[in-house]
């Protein structure tokens, strides 16, 4: 069945936030000419996301953007998943308050291998092109970066907040950061792009793109961005290097249980950008909770179950469900359990030593690799997770716990 163009723009712009009612007006109607154009040619949009290989597994804040790209790909657009092996050494600076650490390429290029994979759980793998924007950016001359950087001027990038902030501060902006909202505009330029997606933060880059596009002649793309996921610690952004990421290639028992870690007000913001609930469903659910009528545990394992059964189909939610359920009933925790506050995220490894619960950093590393240490009931093998402040509870071994405080 053909949807309306209104039925398109329906599907296409729920959940988009700019922060700016008119110009989430005026990319709409950008967007319905660019639809009424694509059915009148029969040629596809161009929609693209890219995704910097920073780690190698995506993450269920990655999915945000990926559900809306595969929504655009059901409704027969052509769809690119742009790794970001060249932008990843600079790293996006929108949401940062200080530098990134600079990756080296080999380890950026070594996790891009697993992002193809990862991504084909959300997208249409016979639908989907995949390019790596090193391609046309480790090709640059100096010249052309020249002619890139002279479409803009230092005060609109001071301008944006982060940058503001740490300019008043007296905080270092590095000229390199700059790059970043250059490179992604001509990733819109080499792609040809009808449609660039990402988070709210990214707005400028996006719109670099458009800037760019004009500059060479092109049609300027229209900019999708979406709200961001909070992390397992319910107020951070997700992210591997905070250690408040629910991976989506995790084991369902592991996605189940970190999906049922997440603090109670954080609900919301899973239930609006990772399932697959109609704003009706939702706004039932938060309705109940707010009532009374419905408990958060029992919100939260329909939650845990929703995400599970996306990536792993009913057997792997029963599976996730049946473990978490096992796990907390045959959990029994002391009633003089020390306690440990924790100010700012930390490495595992090193909140295992000040703890006390290992006598040395490389012992903390030899219980985490034999699986030895559990976080809210998670098994936690990686040597450089990170911990974030909350109410937590570890455990090492059998008998050793201990209660995080925030």
């Amino acid at each position: 069945m053909t949807l309306s163009i209104d039925e398109q723009l329906a599907i296409l712009m729920r959940g988009v936030e700019y922060g700016d009612p008119q110009t989430y007006e005026n990319m709409r109607d950008e967007l319905a000419a660019r639809l009424k154009q694509s059915a009148k040619t029969g040629k596809p949009l161009r929609v693209y996301c890219g995704y910097d290989p920073t780690s190698p597994d995506l993450h269920l804040g990655h999915t945000v953007t990926m559900r809306k790209l595969r929504q655009f790909q059901d409704l027969g657009h052509q769809i690119i998943f742009v790794i970001g092996t060249y932008t990843a050494l600079i790293g996006d600076p929108s949401d940062k308050d200080k530098a990134r650490p600079r990756p080296d390429k080999e380890r950026v290029y070594a996790n891009a291998r697993t992002y193809t994979e990862q991504a084909f759980k959300i997208l249409d793998p016979e639908r989907t092109e995949v390019r790596y924007n090193g391609e046309w950016l480790s090709e640059l001359s100096f010249e052309e970066l020249i002619n890139l950087a002279a479409n803009f001027t230092v005060q609109q990038f001071l301008a944006r907040d982060n940058f503001a902030k740490r300019y008043a501060n007296g905080d270092p902006i590095w000229l390199h950061e700059f790059f970043y909202a250059l490179m992604q505009g001509y990733d819109a330029v080499v792609l040809e792009a009808d449609v660039q997606l990402g988070a709210t933060e990214q707005l400028f880059n996006l719109m670099a793109g458009r800037k760019l596009q004009e500059a060479f002649g092109q049609l300027p793309q229209i900019a999708i961005t979406l709200p961001i996921l909070v992390g397992t610690d319910g107020h951070i952004r997700m992210a591997k290097s905070i250690g408040n990421y629910i991976g989506i290639s995790e084991p369902p028992e592991v996605m189940y249980g970190k999906v049922m870690s997440i603090p109670d007000e954080a609900m919301p913001n899973y239930f609006n950008l990772v399932t697959r609930w109609t704003p009706a469903q939702i706004a039932e659910m938060e309705a109940a909770l707010q009532a009374g009528t419905l408990h958060p545990m029992e919100a939260k394992k329909q939650l845990a179950w929703e995400v599970t059964d996306i990536f792993y189909g009913k057997e792997g939610a029963d599976a996730g469900a049946a473990h978490f359920e096992r796990v907390h009933q045959e959990r029994q925790l002391p009633e003089d359990m020390p306690t440990f506050t924790l100010h700012e995220p930390t490495q595992l490894v090193e909140l295992l030593k000040e703890a006390g619960l290992a006598p040395s950093k490389s012992q903390a590393r030899r219980l985490i690799q034999q699986g030895g240490v559990r976080v809210d009931d998670v098994v936690i093998d990686d040597i450089d997770a990170m911990i974030t402040p909350g109410e937590k509870i570890v455990q090492v071994g059998k008998r050793r716990f201990l209660q995080l405080l925030a």
